[in-house]
């Protein structure tokens, strides 16, 4: 997709571009694309030229121009080569913003410029085939007098397996651009040829990540455990988390997007169009069963973000009445007390005793769908710590937070009320651009498990069922966010008013999850309405839910589903194994004073026993035994 000269005019241009660059502000020039040969790139290459060079900000939105917000740098050429069978081919930007202002356009598809001023060499020419995200070149690290908050710690291997340095992780809320997954949903397209890191998600201080020539990649933690795999063979992405659940994923040439991750449901993910909007529908598969989800892509920040469309709307009455205080306070029985996740979790969450509008029951209900499905998560990965149990209390999941999820929960009530009417759901109000402009902190209520990096770049993990809270929207330019923790479960995850980053495709997966648990709990509430405690539904709300046109017309669901998503499981496995050998020779456990918990856990993995004696923990393993003091190791014998 080449564009061509952009707005000549004086005033801003507020269009949306649908491929080009969206080069919307005063004068500018448009360079001409890359010169090579592509072959196969679902978008072949999208060519960004010189974009704002004027002193105004740029509003426009193109889903594939570049998005460049940064003081002046300079930007060589990109790559010269063959391109094979690179899910979008390369995406090459031209020279960074000029002028005095910065850009406000988003492109989801195009570079993002935003370091301090740098010279980025160009990038590695040559010949890249069957890479499922397009070729990783990293070039010289920074010239500059400024150091460079990329994350680009890496230039390309030079032999058939390197180790590099450890990397510093991601700084300032800027984060890379590589093409792996950041969850579920969370895959990033092509940011421009000037990445050098291979695997996108947050590098903790002090990891290291090995390149082969042929463009895979692993990352260990700080110490020498598995941390990611990029198998660029089989376009596959492996992550393995510190709690020990791990996923894999993969995007096809033809944009299909299969995820798998045990003792969770695993999808698969096919592209279609409706009305000139683009649409996703994931084929989920768990528990034996297959069902639909339905998703509507936009570019945001750089990123290319789906959000939730549901597969049908009540009538908007019903909305109405979900959204309203009940007349009277009602008692409801939820009949979880034999169930293990809900022992497990009665330190950190108990519902409230009575409900006075539909808000706060299904608050409850999402906390629970939650915490369910991560216990779940947890016994498949043979993870569940039984020490963390009912430990008498009052509960870590205060009522004041569950009050702002509870505003959370009324706030998304009535933004489907609004696309009820219209059949339709819209990016700009059910997306992550309304909860970054409207002014007031929002919350997000985890779903997957995931792991992140604090402010101290280390790494920690959150669980279903954890509160984040957004303060203030990133940098108009930024592919992550930073968010405190307003509640967590303790041990190895990240700790209560810490402050985590955050990719933007996890944000809106978490938000999607939040709205598919309030969709799941009004066609129980529906279900249920008028019994149990529960108050009647009026007339003028009751019907049963039409489907929406954009799921009506989506292709069939794919019928091998569930052997698609085991065979990604399988090459995860294999992937690990052939790659990983190398790394590890490279970079050998070592269990040294002063490490957390966290941090030997990540190395060795579950202990076969933990005494805990207050200040001090030992961890037992079959030839080793570690000792804390105060989290911290002490001894090693």
């Amino acid at each position: 997709m080449n564009g061509g000269q952009p707005n000549q005019g004086n005033q801003p241009s507020n269009g949306f571009g649908s491929h080009g660059p969206s080069n919307s502000a005063p004068p500018a020039q448009s360079n001409p694309p890359a010169q090579g040969n592509y072959g196969n790139g679902a978008h072949g290459p999208t060519n960004g030229g010189q974009p704002n060079q004027g002193n105004q900000p740029s509003n426009g939105f193109g889903s594939h121009g570049p998005s460049n917000s940064a003081p002046p740098a300079q930007s060589n050429p990109p790559a010269q080569g063959n391109y094979g069978n690179g899910a979008h081919g390369p995406m090459n930007g031209g020279q960074p913003n000029q002028g005095n202002q910065p850009s406000n356009g988003f492109g989801s598809h195009g570079p993002s410029n935003s370091a301090p001023p740098a010279q980025t060499n160009p990038p590695a020419q040559g010949n890249y085939g069957n890479g499922a995200h397009g070729p990783m070149n990293g070039g010289q690290p920074n010239q500059g007098n400024q150091p460079s908050n990329g994350p680009g710690s890496h230039g390309p291997a030079n032999s058939n397996f390197q180790q590099n340095g450890p990397s510093g992780g991601p700084h300032n809320g800027m984060q890379g651009g590589g093409q792996n997954p950041g969850g579920p949903g969370g895959w990033q397209h092509g940011q421009g040829p000037q990445n050098h890191m291979v695997i996108a998600t947050p590098a903790p201080r002090g990891s290291n990540e090995h390149i082969m020539r042929d463009g895979s990649a692993v990352r260990m933690r700080p110490g020498g455990g598995l941390s990611d795999v990029h198998d660029a063979r089989r376009g596959l992405d492996v992550h393995i988390s510190i709690n020990g659940s791990h996923w894999a994923a993969v995007e096809r040439p033809d944009h299909t997007r299969i995820f798998a991750e045990r003792g969770r449901p695993g999808f698969v993910q096919h592209p279609y169009a409706f009305h000139g909007h683009d649409y996703e529908q994931r084929a989920y598969f768990y528990h034996g069963h297959v069902y639909s989800r339905f998703y509507r892509g936009y570019g945001f920040h750089g990123v290319h973000l789906n959000v939730y469309a549901p597969g049908s709307y009540y009538r908007p009455a019903f909305y109405g009445w979900a959204n309203r205080p009940w007349g009277a306070s009602v008692s409801f029985r939820w009949g979880w007390g034999g169930n293990p996740w809900y022992r497990h979790y009665g330190y950190y969450f108990q519902p409230y005793p009575v409900y006075g509008s539909a808000s706060l029951w299904l608050t409850d209900y999402v906390i629970a769908q939650d915490l369910q499905a991560e216990y779940e998560a947890m016994q498949a990965a043979d993870a569940v710590d039984p020490e963390m149990g009912d430990m008498g209390g009052a509960p870590m999941l205060g009522p004041d937070v569950k009050q702002q999820i509870a505003d959370e929960v009324r706030n998304d009530l009535a933004m489907e009320g609004e696309q009820a009417q219209q059949q339709d759901a819209d990016p700009s109000s059910s997306g992550l651009a309304r909860l970054f402009s409207d002014g007031r902190p929002h919350v997000f209520v985890v779903g997957n498990a995931l792991d992140v990096v604090d402010s101290d770049e280390q790494e920690c993990s959150l669980s279903g069922g954890d509160v984040l809270q957004m303060v203030h929207p990133p940098a108009p330019d930024a592919m992550s966010a930073d968010l405190m923790v307003l509640a967590s479960k303790g041990r190895r995850e990240c700790r209560k008013y810490g402050v985590v980053t955050v990719q933007l495709t996890d944000l809106q997966e978490m938000q999607n999850q939040m709205q598919e648990m309030i969709d799941q709990g009004l066609q129980e509430l529906q279900a249920k309405q008028g019994s149990g405690g529960l108050p009647s539904i009026p007339f003028a709300a009751q019907g049963q839910p039409d489907a929406a046109q954009y799921a009506a017309t989506a292709p069939p669901v794919d019928p091998n589903v569930a052997a698609e998503i085991q065979q990604v499981d399988q090459q995860s496995v294999q992937a690990q194994s052939d790659l990983t050998g190398a790394a590890m020779q490279s970079a050998p456990t070592t269990v040294a004073l002063g490490q957390t918990q966290e941090q030997v856990y990540s190395m060795l993995g579950a202990p076969t026993k933990i005494a805990n004696l207050g200040v001090k923990v030992i961890y037992y393993y079959s030839d080793m035994k570690v000792t804390f003091i105060d989290g911290r190791v002490s001894d090693v014998q």
